[in-house]
């Protein structure tokens, strides 16, 4: 195999006619890393993907493949690999020749181009079905054998376009595993698009989260977990409530900030003045269904929601200037005291469990 190399993205913007899809990203994605592309429908990340690959143009900015620069060449000459959310193998030919296509395609010789597909589909344990054509393989096998496909040219870098979106939940989960353990093996760079937070959070050593054409935050998956940079972030990975407020004091490494329904609340943080508008997040499953003491924070609201899952329990309250508020309790906290939709609750968490966040530049 290839060796592993890193990308760096510098300034890259993508526009269509008057429309910004991508605005100025800069990204380095280290060689040998799973790196994850998350957001929302639109927001940029597979074009970004696309721009990589070459399959798109770059309007402005350049990208780097390890020491090469490769703004401007063609998808064959990048040294990466694309798999296509579609799979898109020929339904008239066997595994072999779907594998050993783009070989073909270079001119290498009969005899060794079906030497390296068989490899390439023992490696996915798929040699068994060679002779077979795509139609006779259940979703899952075609996605190894374009997984063979696009590693048949040993590429620096695996891009990869919403791969596990057509699998049904279970089998989702058992090629994540082998997805992670795929890269692993080979050691080369995965840059992988999806909008599953747990599909990113299972797989990537990286998170790049974007939002609106711009990177939110890139950062290791408990870095996204535990500090997320923005309000977007802390809402699109759900595990973060996000408060409102207007700061009224910022002293000694504490920020006080009062909603406009006029509650309080300190988080840890500096550099904010007095009057500015800013955001914070507190843990979902650090929120307790009691009411506030001297060590804690929190507020009184109305239950909206209740939804029973299993290990826990999802509450969303309304109160503070949210709609959405949300507590997960494990289900031994919450049916030793259980409430009902439309009752009054309090609710606090301690200081260390909410967090600062910023706000993306326009």
């Amino acid at each position: 195999m290839s060796k592993a190399a890193e990308i760096d993205i510098a300034s890259v913007s993508k526009v269509y006619g008057a429309t910004t899809a991508v605005h100025a990203i800069s990204l380095k994605i280290p060689a040998g890393s799973y790196c994850c592309f998350l957001g929302p429908s639109g927001c940029g990340k597979t074009s970004t993907l696309r721009m990589i690959a070459g399959h798109e143009s770059i309007s402005s900015g350049d990208i780097r493949l390890g020491n090469t620069v490769v703004t401007d060449f063609p998808p064959a000459k990048r040294g990466t690999a694309m798999m296509f959310q579609s799979y898109a193998l020929f339904p008239h030919l066997d595994l072999i020749d779907n594998v050993a296509f783009s070989l073909k395609m270079k001119g290498v010789e009969k005899e060794e181009r079906r030497v390296k597909a068989l490899e390439m589909l023992k490696l996915m344990q798929m040699e068994a079905y060679a002779t077979r054509r795509p139609a006779q393989l259940s979703g899952g096998q075609q996605q190894r054998v374009a997984l063979a496909r696009a590693l048949i040219t040993d590429p620096e870098a695996l891009l990869l376009d919403e791969p596990l979106s057509a699998l049904d939940p279970f089998l989702k989960i058992r090629m994540r595993a082998e997805l992670k353990k795929l890269q692993k093996t080979l050691g080369i760079t995965f840059v992988h698009v999806t909008h599953s937070q747990e599909e990113a959070m299972a797989l990537a050593d990286i998170i790049v989260i974007m939002n609106d054409g711009k990177i939110e935050q890139a950062a290791t998956p408990r870095k996204v977990f535990e500090e997320p940079a923005t309000a977007f972030v802390a809402r699109f990975m759900g595990d973060h409530n996000v408060l409102t407020g207007r700061v009224t004091s910022a002293k000694d490494g504490l920020i006080t900030l009062e909603v406009p329904e006029g509650q309080s609340f300190t988080v840890r943080g500096a550099g904010r003045e007095v009057g500015e508008v800013i955001d914070i997040g507190i843990r979902t499953d650090r929120v307790r269904l009691a009411s506030a003491t001297d060590k804690t924070l929190g507020f009184n609201g109305i239950i909206s929601n209740i939804e029973y899952r299993g290990a826990s329990v999802k509450i969303t309250v309304v109160g503070a200037g949210s709609d959405d508020f949300t507590v997960i309790a494990s289900d031994g906290d919450y049916f030793a005291n259980p409430a009902s939709v439309g009752d009054a609750v309090s609710l606090s968490w301690a200081l260390e469990d909410a967090v600062l966040l910023g706000r993306v530049s326009a």
